[in-house]
């Protein structure tokens, strides 16, 4: 794919998907039905001892870009290390998200939907910051490295490390006491959802998306 890292509309396309993915993560969390399956490990750290969600956020992320300097061998890019500065912009958009938006669970048939809603937002961003191609997400920049790797369908593979997310979330609850500390109802639906929502999302909308971004050929 061709495209400049001046170009108006990736970068647009870009500063788009991360602010939809924060919105995302953050309202999965705050549903109350247990945090979106690729921060369930820090959330349910964060329930276990109190500590700030978005600086384990930051933490596990930064874990996240050693494993793709692993994973992608020789192919490495010190780029990678760009995501570092965007995963602390980030994780402080999620605190603010959270503080601005004054949502309380506790109504089953709101915090569904409130989940329904957070399922397509986090799957729509994901999407949108790994197709332009330029600094992603941790959480997904080391699914796009295994998805490259492997060769493997970038939602399947979105579905795949939820749910080794979600069994280490398990063992950590397990360890605070309380196997279901930070995974609820919503985390398995998410470790689904979102995965799903990339794929259609990418079926329907990145070709003409990477197109207008200048990324593929009119």
């Amino acid at each position: 794919m061709k495209g400049s890292l001046r170009s108006g509309p990736r970068w647009f396309f870009y500063l788009l998907g991360m602010l939809v993915l924060a919105m995302g993560i953050t309202l999965n969390s705050m549903t109350g039905l247990g945090a979106s399956a690729i921060v369930s490990v820090p959330f349910t750290i964060s329930q276990g001892t109190g500590l700030n969600f978005g600086d384990l956020t930051l933490l596990v992320y930064v874990l996240f870009v050693a494993a793709q300097f692993v994973i992608m061998g020789k192919a490495r890019s010190w780029t990678f290390l760009l995501q570092i500065p965007l995963s602390i912009v980030f994780t402080r958009i999620m605190n603010l998200i959270q503080a601005f938006i004054p949502y309380q669970s506790g109504s089953l048939p709101a915090d569904l939907a409130m989940l329904m809603l957070a399922i397509v937002l986090t799957g729509v961003g994901a999407a949108m910051t790994v197709d332009m191609a330029l600094i992603p997400n941790p959480g997904d920049g080391i699914v796009s490295s295994i998805a490259r790797r492997s060769g493997r369908e970038l939602g399947l593979c979105k579905n795949l490390f939820d749910l080794g997310c979600l069994a280490v979330s398990l063992v950590l609850g397990a360890c605070f006491g309380d196997l279901l500390t930070g995974v609820g109802l919503g985390t398995v639906i998410s470790m689904v959802g979102v995965g799903r929502v990339i794929a259609v999302f990418n079926h329907w909308f990145r070709r003409p998306m990477q197109r207008l971004a200048g990324l593929e050929p009119a």
